[in-house]
């Protein structure tokens, strides 16, 4: 996506092809999570009803997706487990303002930045990954770069004036919470330590074993 600025880390996608279902185990959470942001700002803004009925579409196509990447760890055999939160979604939720209207344009923006993300991340893991977790993440790339338009759409029309200047800052954060080193193996994470990288590789097979 064009709002990003610094592309994943190739070391990541390598290691997200050998680590695949630690990937589906956090992808199911990350659709959670995408539904529960656009639900609570259909809380946070309840006056605002153009946004409201949007955001309740997009809020039952995240679950729709999650219950598309459940079923598909059913069928891998891949176990659901709690995980702790990654690195980079606190890292953008600590950058957004506190006092309305700029914290509701943070959000939104924040939105699209974790959208155009995952979008550019199921691009690079769709030919990379054997059907059908690949055919999957092929047909997902397409939804999250609508989501991301969305989002940004939102934002313009909220504040037409402030919002590009604000993007520009909250994507430079963005980049280094995906690009910088990280100890953890997430969707959105970084590039991995080395020491983290090699973790359980040998227990890992392909989908299609």
């Amino acid at each position: 996506m064009q709002i990003l600025l610094a592309a994943t880390p190739e070391r990541w996608v390598q290691v997200a092809t050998q680590r695949w279902r630690e990937l589906l185990l956090d992808h199911a959470n990350c659709e959670k999570k995408a539904a529960s942001t656009a639900l609570a700002l259909m809380f946070a803004y309840p006056e605002d009803r153009p946004l409201g009925a949007a955001l309740s579409r997009l809020a039952r196509e995240e679950l729709r997706h999650f219950e598309q990447v459940q079923a598909l760890m059913v069928q891998l055999g891949v176990a659901f487990e709690r995980q702790r939160p990654s690195r980079y979604a606190a890292g953008l939720r600590a950058l957004v303002r506190t006092a309305d209207p700029q914290r509701k344009l943070d959000l939104l923006l924040v939105a699209a930045l974790i959208e155009a993300r995952s979008c550019e991340r199921f691009r690079l893991l769709a030919p990379a990954l054997p059907a059908p977790l690949g055919t999957l993440y092929a047909q997902l790339q397409r939804s999250e770069a609508r989501h991301c338009e969305h989002y940004l759409q939102w934002a313009r029309e909220r504040e037409p004036e402030g919002w590009g200047a604000r993007l520009a800052e909250l994507a430079t954060h963005e980049a280094q919470l995906a690009t910088a080193q990280d100890p953890q193996f997430r969707f959105h994470s970084g590039a991995p330590l080395e020491e983290a990288a090699g973790k359980n590789r040998a227990s890992c097979p392909r989908p299609t074993e």
